[in-house]
């Protein structure tokens, strides 16, 4: 599969129900039983994920692009495999907080835990965390 949108939350970032530069987005990392499905709509749609979300920090909205800091999950608990990784706007409740994009084509995805620390940096191409245009 290749990165994506969910459907559901690009029709509400495209509504304006979703502020990247606002509102409180963050990313988790999906395990590998998670099956990708156009109809999932909140975060409680994962199911189990691995580790904890972490907040994206600094983001900035420019030109059609968003970008924010790479991110760090810190040490994540050996015995996963991760395949992917979700953003989502947190609403506090895994049950009313949407979807966002979906990211699989990652280098080095899918990989393994091993207790120690997860970090993932952001594409520095123009196309940064992702784009509009």
């Amino acid at each position: 599969m290749a990165n994506k949108f969910y459907p559901k939350g690009a029709q509400k970032l495209l509504s304006g129900a979703i502020n990247f530069s606002a509102d409180t987005i963050k990313a988790v990392l999906v395990p590998a039983a998670y099956v990708y499905s156009d109809t999932h709509e909140f975060l409680s749609d994962l199911g189990a994920v691995v580790g904890a979300a972490v907040e994206l920090q600094n983001k900035v909205v420019t030109g059609g692009v968003f970008d924010a800091d790479d991110i760090s999950f810190g040490a994540v608990a050996a015995g996963s495999t991760v395949k992917a990784i979700a953003l989502f706007k947190d609403t506090g409740s895994a049950a009313t907080s949407p979807l966002l994009a979906y990211y699989d084509a990652v280098t080095g995805f899918p990989f393994s835990t091993n207790g120690g620390e997860v970090s993932i940096p952001w594409s520095d191409g123009p196309a940064k965390i992702l784009s509009l245009v």
